[in-house]
This record gives C-alpha cells, sequence and structure tokens, in this order.
C-alpha cells in the first residue's frame, strides 16, 4: 500500500505514520495549511511538529495550503449556517470537504491510493464488499460522529490505524518513539475561532455589523434585545441580557424576522425531527422505519429512536424519549451497535 498520512503535528497523526510504516506501506506525511495566523490547527508550531515526526521516521513530508478550499467549504459555510439561524459544525465540514474530498484527489496526482489519519475510528467491509464505519475500540475517543459524511469511495481509499487502540497507548508509542509532540494535549476547540467568540470572529471575517433584534418569548411578547443572531444558539443560558424571574435560555431563532426566543428549560425538548443532505453508509437506502440509536451532538449521549427515510436526501427521527436543544445545523448520526448508519444535518423546527 502506498498511504498518504494526514499529519496534524498532533500525538495521534505522528503514531498513525509510525504504524502505517510498521505495516509495510510506503508513506509520506502530509500537513494541510488551512487557516492563517492565529490557527489552533495548522500553526508554524504543527507544521514543525509534523515535520521533525516525520525526520524521525525517514519519511518525507509535505505542506500542502489549502487555505482557499478551507475558507470557501468551511468558514463561508460556518458564517452562512449561523446567518441562516443554525448553528454549524465546521469539523465536518472540514472532513468532508478538505481532509477527504481535496486530500484525496491530491493524493491520487501523487499516485498515492490510499490515506491514513489519526481519527479514532474503524473502516471495514461486509459481505458484498460494502465499506462500513464502525466504533473504535476506545468509547472515550471514538470520532466516528464527526466522519458520518465520509462516502463509499472515500472510505475503500482510508485507513485508520488507531481504531483498535485506545489513546493512552497511542501516547504511549509517542513516548517510545521518543516523538517531540508526545506529550502534546489534544486541540478541543474551532480551530479557527480565537478567544472573542464565534459572534465577533463573523463580524470580523465578514465586515459586517449584525443587527439588533427582538428577544421575545413564545407568545411573542418582546423581553429586551439581542445583539445580532449570529451570537445566540439554541439551548444557551447565559448572556441574554434580560432578566426574568426564572432560567431562560434560547429555545428557537428566526433569521427572517431577526428573532431569538426565550423560554424556560422545558420548551427546549423534543421528541421528533427531521434531517436533511444525508449520507449513508452501512445501506444504500433505509428502506422502511429501522431502530437506531441517535447523536445529535459530538458530546451527546446517543439515544433510543426509529429512523425513517422520507425522501432521497431526507430523514425523519423519532426518538424515543425527549432530547434536550435539538440544533437546527448540527449533525444527527445514526448507529446501529458499533456501525455507523449514516446521519444529515438537522432541520428548522
Amino acid at each position: 500500500m502506498k498511504a498518504v498520512i494526514a499529519m496534524s503535528g498532533g500525538v495521534d497523526s505522528s503514531v498513525a505514520a509510525a504504524l502505517m510504516l510498521e505495516r509495510g506501506c510506503t508513506c509520506i506525511g502530509v500537513t494541510l495549511k488551512l487557516y492563517g495566523e492565529g490557527s489552533r490547527c495548522c500553526s508554524l508550531k504543527d507544521v514543525n511538529d509534523a515535520k521533525d515526526t516525520a525526520h524521525r521516521l525517514g519519511i518525507p513530508h509535505y505542506t500542502l495550503n489549502f487555505t482557499e478550499a478551507f475558507e470557501n467549504e468551511v468558514i463561508r459555510r460556518f458564517i452562512g449556517v449561523y446567518e441562516s439561524g443554525g448553528t454549524p459544525n465546521p469539523c465536518i465540514d472540514c472532513n468532508r470537504y478538505i481532509k477527504w474530498k481535496a486530500l484525496l484527489l491530491r493524493s491520487r496526482q501523487l499516485d498515492f491510493d490510499s490515506i491514513a489519519t489519526g481519527h479514532y475510528a474503524r473502516v471495514e467491509k461486509d459481505g458484498n464488499g460494502r465499506a462500513l464505519l464502525r466504533r473504535s475500540k476506545d468509547p472515550k475517543k471514538d470520532q466516528t460522529y464527526v466522519l458520518y459524511a465520509l462516502t463509499q469511495e472515500e472510505l475503500a481509499h482510508t485507513v485508520f490505524p488507531l481504531g483498535d487502540m485506545t489513546k493512552e497507548e497511542a501516547r504511549k508509542i509517542a513516548l517510545e518513539k521518543n516523538f517531540v509532540n508526545a506529550k502534546k494535549e489534544d486541540s478541543q476547540d474551532i480551530c479557527f475561532v480565537s478567544g472573542g467568540g464565534y459572534g465577533t470572529f463573523i463580524e470580523t471575517y465578514t465586515g459586517k455589523k449584525y443587527p439588533r433584534g427582538d428577544i421575545v418569548d413564545a407568545g411573542g411578547k418582546v423581553l429586551g434585545s439581542h445583539r445580532g443572531i449570529v451570537r445566540y444558539t439554541i439551548g444557551q443560558r447565559r448572556r441574554l441580557g434580560v432578566a426574568l424571574n426564572y432560567p431562560a435560555y434560547v429555545c428557537a431563532k428566526s433569521a427572517e424576522r431577526n428573532t431569538v426566543t426565550l423560554g424556560p428549560e422545558s420548551s427546549l425538548y423534543s421528541k421528533a425531527f427531521t434531517a436533511s443532505d444525508i449520507n449513508l453508509i452501512a445501506v444504500n437506502r433505509i428502506e422502511r422505519p429501522m431502530r437506531v440509536t441517535v447523536k445529535t451532538r459530538y458530546l451527546s449521549k446517543e439515544a433510543g429512536a426509529v429512523a425513517e427515510q422520507t425522501g432521497d436526501n431526507s430523514l425523519r427521527v423519532e426518538l424515543d424519549e425527549p432530547e434536550r436543544a435539538l440544533t437546527p445545523g448540527q449533525a444527527a448520526v445514526l448507529y446501529d451497535g458499533e456501525y455507523v448508519i449514516g446521519g444529515g444535518t438537522i432541520d428548522p423546527a
């Protein structure tokens, strides 16, 4: 196998490169330059850490400039979803449009047939040769949620060397090999947003000043004014700018009316939702209502549900119990045990 290793400069991708070499693969390391100064994922230090690791392993290393693609496919989508009243998940878009779509194309141009990453997930084949996405051995690190949008073609040319190990085992390998990043902490936040928050980033990036609007209750009564709709998300409680005689949460947003609706926590719970822009992995189509578990945020617990495909690009999910803060723009990922059925983007209620 000839594989391009996506090396972020972190410990996981470094260990992935080492494991691929141990399998006898011909490898090169590639670090993607995605954003300018201030990025949390492709800083000069990250690039240097990746280069140092590649040098220790004896493989070539290249830095590829994908900043234009990242701006078009990730940042602009991120802003557009916020402007339309949703809450985006840019890490999924980055995986979907950059780390696989663009990188796999570049890999083929370099005459490499696969890409390998440090994600905690597993790829398997069923009896008919269909690629399946399976949870990792380490449930605390499993990243299948952010990988649900990968296609059959992409999964067929992807290797996850860390899928059968825990984070502790991966870090031990890095320490044994004396990698410069062996004790490096994992990045947690969105890489291109600094400490000023999403709203400040969007206004700075676009040069727009998003207009103030009404904060209302479920009946439409005006309670105050908001600071721009891009500064709010479903379930938010802090920095609302109004004082009520009960704990209030953002339970809805309307970009059309430029309003933010507040309500008690009980108003955040829903028992059903629809999703669009779907991608199915384990099946071509959900032919009849299917018993599944579903995750509606990366860190949320799975919930029992029944999923039904309602169109070529749409799903309806009925939950066993009401779920808190189902948020338009976030991904809903369906599982059958350890395997990802597929998923989609939660629609506005």
